[in-house]
């Protein structure tokens, strides 16, 4: 009876084993589990976002910092040895080309010219008389050949001397502005004494460098647009000259443009902003910048072919705020991934939002 009871005890635990232990697993694989699967299916895609490759037109324009310089410019130094007797300059006045500046003591070379001059008057008379006796012949050639090469000689030094006398005037070479004066009248003076600088600022120049592959756009003639710091106008310059070398250290080109400065708005040393506008680009593809990937080679982007991300290596142009141009690499059409592109490796499968 008892073996009876136990046999009956593991039948209906059996039973009971079938229906609540094994039957679940089943459910769960039919139900369950088959939704689990499919969940796992669709996430394995990338969500991301794309753009086609179109074309843009776009004003190519080139930002550079430029400084301002004065059209002329001089540090005026003394040429002689002496003392300054004159100073007739105000600083920060305007002075005129050849008005005279400064004066060293020069009674010493007027003495000596003095002199040069008595000696021309006596052997100019002298050679009168000579010649009038060279006639008669009551004296020799060589005789009047002397008296000839002396007046010759005197008048060599009376240029010397007067060429001397002149270096004691210090002139303007140039209209200008006064700077700040570096001596004081009385001061003794020696050549290479800096005396005062005169500065021209109308015209005023403008000299700034943009990037060498830039450098066929830029011709003399050409118009440039500047502004200053705290200054809400624009502001015109015509391009004068082109540096014909390209710096090597920088690869930059040095680009010089003039300006007109009537009211005196623009002091030399000045910092601008310059805009120089090239030709605009009918055909650009623009794209945006965070679909950029700095890679070691190069950038590289990523486009969508039937289904998957490929990458391609980009080679890119100008710049914008929030665009940057595509000058190889990318066709017109091509799906352009913008977004989710941290999670992306070659051949990874995606799905566009």
């Amino acid at each position: 009876m008892r073996t009876v009871l136990v046999v009956g005890v593991i039948i209906i635990a059996l039973v009971l084993g079938k229906i609540f232990l094994f039957a679940k697993p089943d459910k769960g694989k039919d139900g369950a589990g088959s939704k689990s699967s499919g969940k796992s299916s669709g996430s394995s895609a990338i969500p991301v976002s794309v753009l086609v490759v179109s074309k843009e037109t776009i004003n190519n324009q080139i930002f550079a910092s430029g400084t301002i310089i004065p059209n002329e410019e001089v540090d005026l130094k003394a040429e002689a040895t002496g003392r300054l007797i004159k100073l007739d300059i105000q600083e920060g006045a305007n002075v005129t080309k050849g008005q005279l500046i400064g004066k060293i003591n020069d009674r010493e070379l007027k003495a000596q010219l003095q002199k040069v001059i008595y000696n021309q008057e006596l052997a100019k008379k002298i050679e009168v008389r000579q010649k009038k006796l060279l006639n008669v012949e009551a004296i020799n050639l060589e005789e009047y050949d002397v008296t000839t090469t002396n007046i010759q000689i005197l008048d060599a030094e009376r240029e010397v001397l007067e060429t001397q006398l002149a270096r004691t005037e210090i002139r303007a070479p140039f209209s200008g502005k006064i700077g700040l004066k570096n001596i004081s009248e009385g001061a003794y003076l020696v050549p290479g004494t800096s005396v005062v600088k005169i500065v021209q600022s109308n015209p005023i120049k403008i000299d700034f460098t943009v990037p060498e592959k830039y450098s066929p756009n830029i011709r003399p003639g050409s118009s440039i647009g500047f502004s200053l710091d705290g200054d809400g106008s624009d502001y015109w310059a015509k391009v004068i000259a082109v540096d014909p070398k390209v710096d090597e250290a920088l690869r930059t080109l040095k680009v010089r443009a003039v300006a007109q400065n009537p009211g005196g708005r623009f002091v030399p040393g000045m910092f601008v902003k310059v805009e120089v506008s090239l030709s605009a680009n009918e055909n650009a593809i623009m794209i945006p910048t965070e679909a950029i990937v700095p890679v070691l080679k190069g950038k590289k982007v990523y486009v969508v072919k039937n289904g998957k991300a490929q990458e391609t290596m980009v080679i890119t142009g100008l710049r914008t705020d929030k665009k940057i141009q595509i000058v190889d690499g990318l066709q017109l059409g091509d799906s352009l991934i913008t977004s989710g592109i941290i999670a992306l490796k070659p051949n990874a499968s995606v799905r566009v939002n």
